[in-house]
């Protein structure tokens, strides 16, 4: 591919009330503000696809989109948030389509320009591309909410798991977070919602996991970290603090 092409890549933001760890959280408040709409204000300030739109099968969150002037598509019931985004993909037609999960409030726009690029200008034509940042903290390590991700020498994704992978028996190796963010083709999306859910899948619940069973390429690229996502309640709460003191940073 030539490293100019940037084609039609739209955002589709999967949201679904019934989160085991956290029911509704599509319309949590966060600042005065529902959660869906802080990651929509985010795929705005992108610069290289033509739009970001809702995915949801729930008419409470269709109608806060409503409010709140979010293009939103409606979806039937889904296995998981890219099984919505494929759905959605076949009212909404682009080249390629970048899945931000619901609960990232502070992706940072540029990752998602750069999933973006990376994936059109792939050199070996990647099925995908998941965004990856390296994790600081030692306590996110053993945090089953944060997925960590290893991939090989030419950044291809191995394995994705919510245990601290690899473990670390001699020399600290790094680890990384996968971010709720993936940029895959028409036709991968295609595939991914056709696959059957495969052992590893189903037991981590990492739906990137489906590609790599059955033989997809995804490749993993470092970006920026925005700021925490939002699993539980308790991450509601730290965004509320994480958004305040960028708030009074800005004053």
């Amino acid at each position: 591919m030539s490293a100019a092409q940037t084609p039609d890549h739209l955002a589709i933001i999967p949201a679904r009330w019934g989160s085991t760890r956290f029911p509704g959280k599509p319309l949590a408040d966060l600042c005065g503000h529902p959660l869906f709409w802080h990651v929509h204000q985010r795929c705005l300030q992108a610069r290289l696809i033509v739009g970001a739109v809702v995915a949801t099968d729930d008419r409470r969150i269709a109608k806060a989109c409503e409010t709140y002037d979010v293009p939103c598509v409606l979806t039937g019931p889904c296995a998981t948030g890219t099984d919505r985004v494929a759905q959605a993909a076949q009212q909404l037609t682009a080249d390629g389509y970048i899945n931000v999960q619901g609960d990232e409030p502070f992706i940072d726009p540029g990752a998602i320009d750069a999933v973006s690029y990376a994936l059109a200008n792939d050199p070996i034509g990647a099925d995908a591309v998941n965004a990856c940042t390296p994790i600081d903290h030692p306590d996110d390590i053993n945090d089953p909410n944060i997925v960590k991700a290893v991939g090989d020498s030419e950044n291809n994704a191995l394995m994705f798991s919510r245990l601290p992978i690899p473990f670390a028996r001699g020399q600290h190796p790094g680890y990384l977070r996968q971010l709720g963010l993936y940029a895959m083709t028409g036709s991968a999306l295609l595939a991914f919602a056709e696959l059957p859910q495969g052992p590893l899948e189903q037991a981590e619940s990492v739906e990137m996991l489906r590609l790599i069973e059955h033989g997809h390429r995804v490749r993993l690229l470092r970006t920026h970290d925005g700021g925490p996502a939002v699993d539980t309640p308790a991450d509601l709460e730290h965004a509320r603090q994480h958004l305040q003191q960028r708030n009074e940073h800005h004053l």
